[in-house]
């Protein structure tokens, strides 16, 4: 067994959400969600095989985001993996829904963040091991921290 590293590239400005499907019918199932869950959602979505004609399956609403899934998940190259690729919406609009689709079996990640995938390969072919979201932790969060937490969710109306 080898361990690959494989970057996500993407803009900063566009979230993700990797996950882990099992069927052909994902594409068009994710797809009616994403479009009726966030007026104006902009999205590429892309899934791989894992047997038949073993393809990449892809749809979306942005030609240029459904080009950067259909991209990295070929690097990816794990079977039964989806990426989706946000924009005019965060995974915290569509993961609540998404995790009730019924092809999806697991959910590695969802960030804006830099993020690498750790893949296992053998002769059988890809795995997705986890992810590696962001940086390291430099400290704990003091009582200025908390203030700032706070005072930010409300400034973005996720809190009253």
């Amino acid at each position: 067994m080898e361990i690959k590293v494989v970057e996500i590239e993407k803009p900063d400005d566009v979230n993700l959400i990797l996950a882990q499907s099992h069927f052909i019918k994902t594409v068009e199932d994710v797809y009616e969600y994403l479009i009726s869950s966030v007026p104006g959602i902009k999205f590429g979505l892309a899934f791989a095989e894992s047997s038949g004609p073993r393809l990449v399956r892809y749809a979306g609403t942005d030609e240029e985001l459904v080009r950067l899934a259909r991209e990295n998940l070929a690097r990816i190259g794990a079977g039964h993996s989806l990426l989706i690729l946000l924009k005019d919406a965060y995974p915290i609009n569509v993961l609540p829904g998404l995790k009730q689709v019924q092809e999806i079996a697991s959910i590695y990640c969802a960030t804006a963040n830099a993020c690498q995938v750790i893949l296992a390969e053998t002769e059988k072919g890809r795995g997705i091991l986890g992810v590696i979201d962001g940086e390291t932790p430099l400290g704990e969060e003091g009582e200025k921290e908390i203030k700032e937490r706070k005072e930010f969710l409300r400034k973005i109306g996720y809190k009253q």
